[in-house]
């Protein structure tokens, strides 16, 4: 999705932080912190050798600051972070992979899951909030996707295809209150900093409905194995489909990049039933003009 946001931008691609080549000019376009298997919560993930956890990409992100200040000065790295335009994806792993990792985990002995959606928020609340300190402007927030509806979730708790009602009803605990936090934050700051991407609901058009969409199916994965191709990982081993762009799924919890274009287009022009308070476009038409 964020190299989608770049291309529509016309701008390359961040090259990700720990990434050589990153010095010098390219440290201006920006910088990709993410870490595949991460969460909001520090135990999110445990099962995942060397993840970077979100208070190590902060850190890594305060770090970047003082690299482009050292290339531009204090004031034009000021300038150049507040003007950024910053895409976080976090979530979605603090239930597929914690509390629903495996039965009865410690996470979800110690939590219900309405106490644990409300505790999770909350934690994601002190992330976002360090962002804004750290002088980010411009968040866009996405919440997590139908995440009882993946090729993965399918091939372990479904029987004829249909979504998992337990990971469903956690996004629909999960997305409105992180909505509603993110409310709360821009009125605590002041300004429309943060915005809300509904990816669930982006992501249930075409699960819903693939077929207007273009896509023969919204329950198998292109790469994978096993019922709904949803087991393992996509390996050389695999079973890979012939044409990636009939599939909305392209391994057993990612989008396929016809998918993704399909979010990343919402992202910039959807209406605010998707995008709250305003989309992208509207965001760049602002930025603009100030």
């Amino acid at each position: 999705i964020p190299d989608l946001i770049s291309e529509h931008l016309g701008q390359a691609s961040p090259l990700p932080y720990l990434s050589p080549m990153l010095k010098k000019d390219k440290l201006l376009i920006g910088a990709n912190f993410a870490s595949a298997g991460i969460g909001i919560l520090n135990d999110t993930g445990i099962q995942f050798l060397n993840i970077i956890r979100i208070t190590k990409q902060l850190e890594y992100f305060e770090q970047y600051k003082v690299r482009v200040s050292g290339l531009v000065g204090e004031e034009e790295m000021e300038r150049l972070v507040n003007g950024a335009l910053v895409l976080i994806t976090l979530g979605g792993n603090d239930f597929v992979n914690n509390y629903y990792l495996v039965p009865f985990s410690a996470r979800s002995r110690q939590f219900s899951l309405p106490d644990y959606v409300v505790y999770v928020v909350s934690e994601y609340r002190k992330v976002l909030r360090k962002m804004y300190d750290l002088g980010a402007r411009r968040v866009l927030v996405t919440g997590t996707g139908p995440m009882g509806c993946v090729p993965a979730e399918l091939a372990q708790r479904s029987r004829s295809g249909e979504c998992s009602t337990e990971l469903q009803r956690a996004a629909s605990l999960f997305n409105p209150q992180l909505v509603q936090m993110i409310n709360d934050l821009n009125n605590e700051v002041g300004s429309s900093a943060f915005i809300a991407a509904n990816t669930q609901q982006m992501h249930m058009d075409f699960i819903s409905d693939p077929q207007a969409y273009g896509f023969v199916t919204s329950k198998v994965a292109c790469c994978g194995q096993g019922p709904y191709n949803g087991i393992g990982l996509c390996t050389a081993l695999s079973n890979l489909c012939p044409n990636r762009d009939l599939f909305a799924f392209w391994d057993p919890f990612h989008p396929s990049e016809k998918a993704s274009r399909i979010i990343a287009q919402q992202i910039l022009n959807g209406s605010p039933e998707y995008m709250h308070p305003m989309n992208l476009s509207t965001i760049l038409t602002l930025d603009s003009t100030t």
